[in-house]
């Protein structure tokens, strides 16, 4: 009898947390390494989010809350999705959890059963397929390139549905492409949702804050009410509030769902921090000022990225919309030979390429289910960014 269970052995672990660890091991043993890997905003916390959780502590707000949440963060969370997305959600529509991770896991374990599929467009974050295929469910991957902006079209959208299928899961702006859909694109997606009432959709909003150009962030239960009860809106204060270790996550949903993910979460982590609630609660309460000059940061660092990776021989990146990432297609570095002596087979080839011979840590396409490419995120200092474009200018170059 095997030790180890069938649904870990459907799962690997997190491409993106192992090359930042990785990119944390090298610098410990000396080597000079920039890591463009995690996901996370350079940006501290809010001060008066960080006062909200000194405060708690001192008032002593350090017991058990109920399983998924506070009354107080579940009516800051109503106030959000209220002022931010013009949706309505009773407080036992709501579910907190820990990060936006356990929100997507708890809903799927919830949801899915052996024979269901999930509807993911790639590139995607690199735990949607492996959470679905936990459940023991199947993920049907569609491929969503360079030539149509990283999004999934209508037509696309129609094809991949079957019987089968219970849930689409979406992501905009999107990690790893930083792509976002405009209200127009949500609204063709959603004609075509209306004709398969049996499909339910996830939105992951997570960088719903973070977006540049004018863009306007519209999430799809608001685009279309009538898709309401089919959709579960999660959101998180990770990103735009730069709380990452904090580990908030929430959702505004059907109460059957909300109700079975409470279930899930009653027999796994039981309640988020309670600490990490009360900062939350503050933060999505209070002025939304302090993000500002964070995404000018953003899109001045955008723009520095783009502009340089586009100078680099054999790269051509593209201008997203949102979040911190670029993700530059690298087909012309395939098949072309190190100054090493080795052939650049794939994306992951390239990518231990920029790390070995350049000190640049960046996340290979693969892992995000659309290749050649790479995904560099850039939530961290312009002089850095420009330190590591400069080097992957000079490794490309070096390929012949």
């Amino acid at each position: 009898m095997p030790l180890l269970s069938a649904a870990i052995n459907r799962i690997a672990p997190s491409p993106t947390i192992a090359v930042t660890n990785k990119a944390a091991e090298l610098k410990a043993e000396g080597r000079d390494i920039i890591g463009l890997g995690a996901g996370e905003p350079d940006f501290d916390t809010p001060d008066f989010v960080k006062e909200a959780a000194i405060e708690a502590i001192r008032q002593g707000q350090t017991k058990y809350t109920a399983v998924d949440g506070t009354p107080a963060l579940k009516k800051a969370i109503q106030h959000k999705f209220r002022r931010d997305n013009n949706l309505e959600y009773a407080l036992d529509q709501i579910s907190v959890n820990v990060g936006g991770k356990q929100t997507i896991f708890n809903a799927m374990v919830a949801t899915l059963d052996p024979g269901d599929e999930v509807v993911i467009p790639a590139p995607y974050w690199v735990s949607y397929p492996d959470i679905v295929q936990f459940c023991g469910a199947t993920p049907v991957i569609v491929k969503c390139g360079l030539e149509q902006g990283f999004k999934l079209t209508p037509e696309q959208l129609d094809r991949a549905i079957t019987p089968a299928t219970k849930w689409l899961i979406l992501n905009s702006p999107s990690n790893p492409t930083g792509a976002a859909y405009s209200e127009a694109e949500l609204r063709a997606l959603a004609d075509v949702l209306l004709g398969h009432p049996h499909v339910y959709v996830l939105t992951d909003d997570m960088y719903e804050h973070i977006v540049f150009d004018d863009f306007k962030f519209r999430t799809l239960a608001e685009i279309e009410p009538r898709l309401y009860e089919r959709t579960l809106t999660v959101n998180g204060t990770s990103k735009a509030y730069a709380m990452t270790g904090w580990r908030i996550g929430f959702a505004g949903g059907p109460v059957p769902i909300i109700k079975a993910m409470a279930k899930i979460q009653s027999q796994s982590t039981s309640n988020p921090c309670s600490i990490a609630q009360a900062a939350a609660t503050a933060a999505l309460m209070g002025s939304l000022d302090f993000m500002k000059p964070r995404n000018k940061a953003f899109q001045d660092r955008r723009d520095l990225v783009v502009s340089m990776l586009n100078q680099a021989a054999g790269l051509s990146c593209p201008r997203p919309e949102g979040a911190f990432y670029v993700y530059p297609d690298c087909s012309g570095l395939i098949g072309k030979t190190t100054p090493q002596g080795l052939v650049l087979e794939t994306d992951e080839d390239v990518a231990a390429y920029f790390l070995n011979t350049e000190g640049v840590a960046v996340v290979h396409g693969a892992a995000f289910g659309l290749s050649p490419a790479f995904r560099i995120s850039y939530a961290t200092s312009t002089q850095a960014l420009t330190d590591a474009c400069q080097r992957i200018q000079r490794a490309c170059a070096a390929v012949s």
